[in-house]
This record gives C-alpha cells, sequence and structure tokens, in this order.
C-alpha cells in the first residue's frame, strides 16, 4: 500500500497514526502542496480532488479524504464499532472535526506554521481565534464525562481529532485552559505503537 501526504499535516497524520496503531506495511511518498505537486496531471488520476492525503492499494485503487481512509483501514479493528448507534456517534465526531474544528484549529496553525503568519492574513489568523476555542470546549465538555470521544473506547473518532488538536498551540489556541483536553492527549500518546507527527 501506497499513501501520498505530508508528514506534518494533521490530515495525513491521521493515516500514519492508525497505520501506526495497527502495524500495517505502507510505503509513504512525500507530496509538497505547497509547491504544486497535488495539482500535477500525475497525482490528479490517483485524486482528482487535488488533495492529500491519497492511498493507493495493491491492485490500484485508490482512495481519498482522510476520515473515509480511516474508516476504511480500521475496518475490523478495535477502533471501530459498527453497532450503529455507536458508529454513528463515531461519524458525529468525524463531521464535527471536519465543519466545526479543522476549519479553525488547523487553518489557523498553517497561517502561522507554514506561512509563518504574514501580515496580510493576520486578520483571516485573527479570525478563527473565536471557532477555535469553541470547538475546544465542546472536546473539553465531552472529555470531562468520557475517556474518549465516543466514551471508554479509544477510536478513530479520537485519531481524527487528535491530529489537529494536540498541535493547536501552532494555531494560537492555550491547550492548558482545556484540561481533560489535555489529559486525553496524554491517554493517546501512551498506546502502545503511538507515532508522533513527523516521523
Amino acid at each position: 500500500m501506497k499513501v501520498y501526504g505530508d508528514r506534518l499535516s494533521g490530515n495525513c497524520y491521521k493515516i500514519s497514526l492508525l497505520m501506526s496503531l495497527l502495524d500495517i506495511n505502507h510505503q509513504w511518498i512525500d507530496v509538497d502542496v505547497r509547491s504544486g505537486e497535488t495539482a500535477t496531471q500525475d497525482f490528479l488520476k490517483l485524486n482528482p480532488f487535488g488533495k492529500i492525503p491519497v492511498i493507493e492499494l495493491d491492485d490500484g485503487c485508490t482512495l481519498a479524504e482522510s476520515n473515509a481512509i480511516l474508516h476504511y483501514l480500521a475496518a475490523g479493528s478495535r477502533y471501530i464499532n459498527d453497532e450503529p448507534f455507536f458508529h454513528g456517534n463515531i461519524l458525529k465526531w468525524q463531521f464535527f472535526e471536519q465543519y466545526s474544528h479543522e476549519p479553525y484549529i488547523a487553518v489557523a496553525r498553517f497561517i502561522n506554521r507554514y506561512l509563518g503568519l504574514p501580515a496580510e492574513r493576520r486578520a483571516e489568523y485573527e479570525s478563527k481565534q473565536a471557532g477555535g476555542h469553541a470547538a475546544l470546549r465542546i472536546m473539553q465538555s465531552q472529555l470531562e464525562t468520557s475517556p474518549y470521544l465516543v466514551g471508554e473506547q479509544y477510536t478513530i473518532a479520537d485519531i481524527s481529532l487528535f491530529a489537529y488538536t494536540h498541535v493547536a498551540n501552532e494555531g494560537g489556541f492555550d491547550l492548558t485552559r482545556y484540561p481533560a483536553i489535555e489529559a486525553w492527549i496524554e491517554r493517546i500518546e501512551s498506546e502502545p505503537g503511538h507515532v508522533g507527527m513527523g516521523a
């Protein structure tokens, strides 16, 4: 299996982390978004969306979108549960990550970490702070009542949210304001097979 991605991207890190937890043998192929590599004809044959991550299976089939890839890779493992209500809750948190978390925390991190917080994007960076803290407060509230986002079980919902949350400080978000999130991060990082971003 091949994985096309950027080792410092949260969306790509989700895939790297789950593959490490499940000990999935794969070849990682670095893709530089900023230099336009996702816009080449060769890459667009892999993913017409022009985004990473993408996985390519041994038979040549490809799959894009980080949370879709997580579902594919986690099938049959302890990081997912097919009981309908439980599975619905996994999806709930993954949709939350895509619509209420990533657009604020990941974008603020990108502007600061990748672009160096240029003056022309400072207002956009600052505009992301309120939405990011709103997302973190929702996570804090849930994690005050359960060790993981869907109760007692570490799932791909946690992997989806962990990817950008654990580096939220790089987008200007002070996680010391959210002790339940900090404890959750420690639990995830202590999981056997855990691998850090960029590894």
